[in-house]
């Protein structure tokens, strides 16, 4: 069963993909047309390093204050130099991260009653998260696009980016376990048609 289940949310969306495929455009297209409620796995990471959070410490007492702004905030290039240079390192800073953000879902899920919730979880599949939801949307694009788009996006250089991907399920693995598949390759009316139909399928 679901997390959640058990309480009120009936269909829980587990909304994934590749890096730079197009996730948060499948997002906010469901958040503004539909009104639906996002929950999203990248904005409870990011709380979890806000300034002077005990998990920001942490990492600044391992990786030093080189991995932190003027400003006392993560600097998250910096940081990303590190762990997907060093599988080690990335798995260490995950399992700091990781709890706090199961946590966050946890809670949110058991207070939310919208019939309908988006889990928007980049690492769904990689964190062991699909027993969360009860469907899976994976975002999807050509190679070659998911590459340029990540490279523009993060002003990174090609081999920077295929880090990234790299670090990832591949994406044709994704594909496989999904119960949708929006192809990201073409327009923005292509896309949201797919969303569209997707949604009304139940």
């Amino acid at each position: 069963m679901a997390l959640g289940q058990g309480d009120s949310p009936k269909r829980l969306i587990g909304l994934t993909g590749g890096i730079a495929t197009g996730k948060s455009t499948v997002a906010d297209y469901l958040q503004q047309r539909y009104q639906l409620t996002l929950l999203d796995a990248d904005h409870y990471a990011r709380e979890a390093v806000s300034p002077l959070s005990p998990i920001l410490q942490a990492l600044a007492q391992r990786y030093g204050l080189v991995i932190l702004l003027a400003d006392g905030n993560l600097d998250r290039p910096k940081l990303g130099e590190i762990i997907f240079n060093d599988p080690q390192e990335r798995a260490w800073v995950e399992s700091q991260i990781h709890p706090y953000v199961r946590a966050c879902f946890e809670q949110a899920l058991h207070q939310l009653s919208d019939p309908t919730l988006v889990l928007v979880i980049p690492l769904l599949f990689e964190a062991g998260l699909t027993d969360w939801v009860t469907e899976i949307w994976v975002v999807t694009c050509r190679p070659e696009q998911q590459l340029q788009r990540l490279i523009q996006r993060n002003s990174l250089s090609e081999d920077q980016a295929q880090q990234r991907i790299l670090s990832q399920l591949p994406l044709a693995k994704k594909v496989e376990r999904a119960d949708v598949v929006l192809d990201n390759s073409g327009d923005l009316a292509h896309l949201y048609g797919q969303i569209d139909q997707a949604l009304g399928r139940r």
